[in-house]
């Protein structure tokens, strides 16, 4: 029995691994692989069954590891952020959740004919989507921006929202189960107990760090074991209060200051792949496939009012106020598959409440399985074609995420930026992403290729990756992933490499991505060029001013970086490229050296056109003169002519004077 539960654990951990990559690889949410792995070693084959397996310890496990589940959620949920993000992500998290719970569990009673207590608590399990799911749907649908950041953080926020939620409804039904017990007495004692620990226990690690008490390579693991620590002994305190009680104690923390949690996040990824992924195919496992099948036509009902009237009426009541138009709510309306956290909780509170017999308890994990597959797998398939319809997608990605916030890095994005160009600098240097903000540019602050960065960083619009940071270790591992997201063609890299032994050389693979600007700049080379005080311009070249001119003025150490063409098309200068066509906007990094060229060329422009335009004065005035004289020489003979027809008598005079001397001649001749 020993060598089969090791034998158990350990193809789950593989398969929930390959389920991940599968995932990862076909651009889906990786709830889809790990539900049909679950499903397949359950149900259909029988080859998994986790009651049998683990006994009386899957319910520790599963308790657990929703714990974990409810306590990273809550970590996200700053409330700074969500007013930064805007009224209609408050308004779904808030109007939108109660209306969402409302419908489904008005149709739950209805439709499938469940109590009041089961319908609100199934109701409150299914109000939450997830960014586990959401992200992978933006990926293959591209939104717009607004609409892209609108469902993420949606997602993130409405996560440990709605499983506060869901805990305070069931922990409303184990009291009033209890018949011994006061129901508002208890009730009210767990949530006193629940706020009151949750947020001293926050508050307690929250200084812990704050004071740098524990040495850094105990952090994630202290907090983590802390957490479980305070989840027990809540739950020893007052039965079912610990759910509470970690949520509230990571919404504290979240929204602390001077507390630093990204580390504690990040340490997430690795429980990810371990222990939740794990769990999903556990949960999947124990489904029971006769179940599902019984829920019938009432079950398909709840998911076509979860789909076509809860969500599309949360949002149309959520966008009153807003810039939205019609199109972008209609497309809302279609994305809000449900994920994990339902998967997870409902699973956990299903073999609570069937151990105090509470009716319709063992309906609730295969209707939330039903509407995670539903909502799932059909709005994955017609997201796409829905919002080409609507023309709500955005378009070709222009956006730069460039890895390395350095001066260059900054100065190059403000240029961008002010093109109307997206870019989104990420680095996991503070004083770099502090400067960044002071530039009012979008900056991620942290490893770009991590988990974290998947589910919070926003590369709605960005179709091309810069790196450009010093962080030789870790520039290779952004660019394979970035490879892997956008396309290997898509990715570019300065050429950092260094000539040195064989055990220091790169691969052929990834030299061949570093070409950013040149085959021979570096990062080196460009920060060196920065610090001695070069400046980036933009130039538009034209028929009158070609690259040419360009060279001529600036000579061969100017560095043409991008350059946009009327189309709005951003183009990455890479490898040899020396010829640039005309109607473009070049933007280049100007050396010391090219400054004092096109100082000198300037200078010698300036004094040809000097010359130039001496000469040309000398030329008008030679003209000139040369008219002046012309012009007097036509007044002269125009006088003369004029003062010769004075002196000649007119012509009849000159017929009369000629009779008188003929009349003369003949009277002498007489």
């Amino acid at each position: 029995m020993v060598e089969k539960i090791t034998g158990m654990l350990a193809l789950i951990g593989v398969l929930s691994l390959f389920c991940q990559w599968v995932g990862w690889k076909l651009r889906l949410p990786a709830i889809l692989p790990l539900l049909l792995c679950g499903l397949m070693l359950g149900p259909a084959f029988g080859v998994l069954n986790p009651d049998e397996i683990f006994g009386d310890l899957l319910f520790p496990i599963i308790s657990l590891g929703v714990a974990v589940i409810l306590f990273e959620g809550a970590l996200t949920l700053n409330f700074k952020e969500i007013k930064d993000h805007g009224r209609m992500v408050t308004h779904l998290v808030s109007i939108g959740m109660v209306i969402t719970w409302g419908c489904i569990s008005v149709a739950t009673f209805y439709l499938l004919n469940f109590s009041w207590e089961v319908a609100l608590l199934f109701g409150a399990l299914v109000v939450v989507t997830g960014p586990t799911v959401i992200v992978p749907m933006l990926r293959s649908v591209r939104p717009k921006s607004q609409l892209a950041s609108i469902l993420r953080w949606e997602g993130i926020v409405i996560d440990p929202i709605g499983a506060l939620l869901a805990v305070l409804v069931f922990e409303y039904i184990t009291v009033s189960g209890d018949p011994t017990s006061h129901v508002l007495y208890a009730l009210g004692s767990m949530l006193t107990l629940g706020l009151g620990l949750g947020a001293a226990s926050g508050y307690l690690i929250g200084q812990v760090i704050r004071r740098n008490l524990l040495p850094h390579y105990l952090r994630n693991t202290a907090v983590l074991t802390l957490m479980l620590g305070i989840f027990v002994g809540s739950n020893l305190l007052q039965e079912e209060s610990g759910l509470l009680t970690v949520t509230v104690m990571g919404i504290w923390l979240a929204n602390m200051r001077g507390v630093d949690i990204a580390e504690i996040l990040e340490f997430k990824e690795t429980l990810t792949v371990l222990l939740i992924s794990a769990l999903f195919i556990l949960l999947a496992a124990r489904l029971d496939s006769n179940a599902m099948m019984d829920l019938g036509w009432g079950g398909v009902g709840v998911l076509a009012v979860t789909m076509l009237v809860a969500r599309p009426l949360s949002i149309w009541v959520s966008g009153i106020g807003t810039s939205l138009s019609k199109a972008d709510k209609w497309f809302l309306c279609w994305i809000a598959p449900r994920g994990i956290v339902a998967a997870a909780v409902s699973s956990l509170f299903a073999i609570k409440l069937e151990a105090t017999n509470v009716q319709g308890a063992d309906a609730i994990v295969p209707l939330v399985f039903l509407i995670i597959i539903g909502t799932v797998v059909i709005q994955s398939l017609t997201a796409g074609r829905w919002a080409k319809y609507l023309g709500v997608t955005s378009g070709s990605a222009q956006g730069l995420l460039i890895f390395g916030a350095s001066k260059f890095s900054r100065e190059l994005a403000k240029i961008l930026k002010a093109k109307d160009i997206k870019v989104l600098l990420a680095d996991s240097n503070w004083d770099n992403i502090r400067l960044a903000r002071m530039d009012n540019i979008p900056v991620y602050f942290g490893n770009p290729a991590s988990e974290h960065a998947e589910t919070y960083m926003d590369l709605t619009g960005i179709g091309r990756v810069l790196i450009m940071s010093p962080y030789k270790q870790l520039n290779p591992l952004v660019t394979f992933y970035f490879q892997d997201v956008l396309g290997s063609k898509k990715v570019f890299g300065l050429n950092n490499a260094e000539q040195g032994s064989a055990r220091h050389q790169l691969s052929e693979t990834y030299k061949q991505r570093l070409c950013l600007f040149g085959d021979a700049v570096s990062y080196a080379k460009i920060a060196s060029q920065m610090a001695k005080g070069a400046q980036l311009k933009v130039t538009n070249l034209t028929e009158n001013f070609t690259f040419e001119h360009f060279r001529k003025r600036y000579g061969e150490t100017a560095l043409p970086l991008v350059y946009l063409t009327k189309e709005g098309k951003v183009v990455i200068v890479s490898g040899n490229d020396t010829q640039f066509p005309n109607g473009i906007e070049l933007i280049s990094l100007l050396p010391v050296e090219a400054l004092e060229e096109a100082k000198i060329q300037q200078a010698i422009a300036e004094q040809e056109a000097i010359a130039a335009q001496a000469k040309a004065a000398e030329e008008a005035a030679l003209a000139k003169a040369k008219a002046e004289e012309e012009a007097e020489a036509d007044r002269q003979r125009l006088e003369q002519q004029a003062k010769t027809k004075a002196d000649e008598p007119s012509q009849p005079e000159a017929d009369v004077q000629d009779n008188i001397n003929t009349s003369d001649e003949t009277l002498a001749k007489g």
